[in-house]
């Protein structure tokens, strides 16, 4: 089922990079990744819980399978993006910056063409 909510989205992908660098993953640590209040935080742990993204028991917070598949889904297209804008010149910052913003509304043929451009020139640079 697909997100149909960008900061969902958001929140799934920085849930998924926290768990791949703490042992357990916490409301305030999503928090500060984010640059969010606490209340927002838990506000979207609850709809992502209710989507069957997420569980969590109390503490710690855990992307169910279907969470991971999304959110790795999610950050798959902001890493092919943002390596699609520094093959075309940008900076790192602004397409970091960038990517972040288009993977939420680039279309699904627009993003095929990135990813095969990618994959044809990101091992030549």
């Amino acid at each position: 089922m697909k997100i149909n909510n960008r900061s969902s989205e958001d929140y799934l992908e920085a849930i998924l990079l926290l768990s791949r660098e703490l042992q357990f993953v916490h409301r305030i640590d999503i928090a500060r990744k984010m640059g969010v209040s606490q209340p927002a935080v838990q506000k979207a742990i609850k709809i992502l819980i209710d989507g069957g993204y997420i569980t969590t028991d109390g503490m710690h917070i855990y992307l169910t399978e279907s969470g991971k598949n999304y959110a790795g889904s999610v950050y798959n297209r902001h890493c092919v993006i943002r390596t699609f804008l520094l093959l075309h010149g940008v900076n790192k910052d602004d397409a970091d910056r960038d990517a972040c913003e288009l993977e939420h509304v680039v279309s699904d043929a627009t993003f095929s063409m990135m990813e095969d451009y990618v994959s044809k020139n990101a091992q030549q640079s």
